[in-house]
């Protein structure tokens, strides 16, 4: 196993990495909103924190050698499904003609009182 670590992205807020290479394979940890020179959540709607969100993760995918165009698979973590289509437009803005496989889910609560949590699987073949 191979741990990723940036200075790009927020730290981890507990025992965990920002991601871990296995073989080909990067799996990324969930990235919340939060902004890594200040370790401060951002400011605004869910559509804001998913911007955040996707600047975090492509920090990693870069730092672990690949980008968002490798991504097979993501999870969308939302605190409210009403949120689907405001995060939905960033999340395809993001990922243009790309389309990973995906599962989004509805919980009880994200870290920090979040709106929105990501996280990705990448090939790095």
């Amino acid at each position: 196993m191979e741990i990723v670590s940036t200075s790009n992205a927020p730290e981890a807020i507990g025992p965990y990495s920002q991601a871990v290479v296995v073989g080909d394979l990067v799996y990324t940890a969930g990235q919340i909103p939060l902004d890594p020179a200040t370790m401060k959540l951002v400011d605004g709607d869910v559509a804001k924190q998913t911007e955040r969100v996707f600047e975090n993760l492509i920090a990693i995918l870069d730092a672990a050698g690949v980008s968002l165009d490798k991504v097979v698979k993501t999870t969308v973590y939302l605190a409210d499904m009403a949120d689907f289509p405001a995060m939905n437009a960033v999340y395809a803005k993001f990922f243009g003609d790309h389309k990973p496989a995906r599962a989004t889910v509805q919980v009880a609560g994200l870290p920090m009182g979040v709106s929105v949590e990501i996280d990705a699987v990448a090939t790095r073949g």
